[in-house]
């Protein structure tokens, strides 16, 4: 039996904006599947800032609606911390799709209420993470298009239950994603976990590599793609290109 039976834990946010250094979460998911089904758990965070109309079109909530129902950051952030961190410490590996957004923000916004990050409670590099993303563009290099979540909702024949962009939605996609694209590519589901996650932290980097490359020969100006997997924050929010 292989990791791709489970437990699994799926994690989205959704946020004021694509800066991690600066922007806040406005939703989170976090969605357990296990032989049992999936569990999903959600939570909408009050950023304590308004939030711009561009994002609140994209995930619908508002300033408003955050300030009525959301939970305050500090709050939902420690719960949302400890439930990824004691999964990662049980070696349920945590998927995210352009994981190194989730990741980033929330260890942005950890450190920004000084609340323990993830890394300092499991004492040691957040892993294991498997990043759909990062895996499509491995195992499927030239394929041309798009590589947005929905893109590859259609790519693999994964359907929707709801709308793209609420975080529980997406999460599911993502799980079905990567279901759908290990049976496809089952080599990917062989490999053990730390393996894989080696493989993803590479093939990320090979991809920024080349990705800047083609940047710099077209003389587009701006930081580029981060070449470290997971922690290096440039070119990565959810409204950057993911092709």
């Amino acid at each position: 039996m292989t990791w791709t039976a489970g437990p699994l834990l799926g994690f989205d946010t959704e946020t004021t904006g694509v800066d991690v250094t600066t922007d806040r979460i406005v939703t989170a998911a976090l969605v357990r599947r296990d032989e049992s089904g999936s569990h999903v758990r959600t939570w909408i965070i009050d950023p304590g800032v308004p939030i711009p109309a561009e994002a609140a079109a994209i995930h619908g909530v508002t300033t408003e609606m955050a300030q009525a129902q959301g939970t305050a950051p500090a709050e939902a952030l420690e719960e949302i911390a400890s439930a990824l961190a004691q999964a990662l410490i049980e070696g349920v590996p945590v998927v995210a799709f352009n994981a190194t957004f989730d990741i980033c923000i929330l260890e942005a916004e950890l450190a920004r209420h000084q609340l323990a990050s993830l890394s300092d409670r499991i004492g040691r590099e957040v892993s294991p993470v498997i990043d759909p993303l990062v895996l499509d563009r491995a195992v499927d290099r030239y394929r041309r298009g798009k590589r947005k979540l929905v893109d590859l909702c259609g790519v693999y024949g994964v359907g929707g239950d709801g709308d793209l962009h609420n975080a529980d939605v997406d999460v599911i996609a993502t799980l079905d994603v990567l279901a759908a694209m290990t049976a496809r590519h089952p080599d990917l589901a062989e490999l053990e976990l730390t393996a894989l996650h080696a493989y993803q932290a590479a093939e990320h980097t090979k991809w920024a590599v080349n990705f800047n490359s083609w940047r710099e020969s077209k003389g587009l100006t701006g930081p580029g793609a981060g070449e470290s997997w997971l922690s290096d924050h440039r070119q990565i929010g959810a409204g950057q290109p993911t092709g």
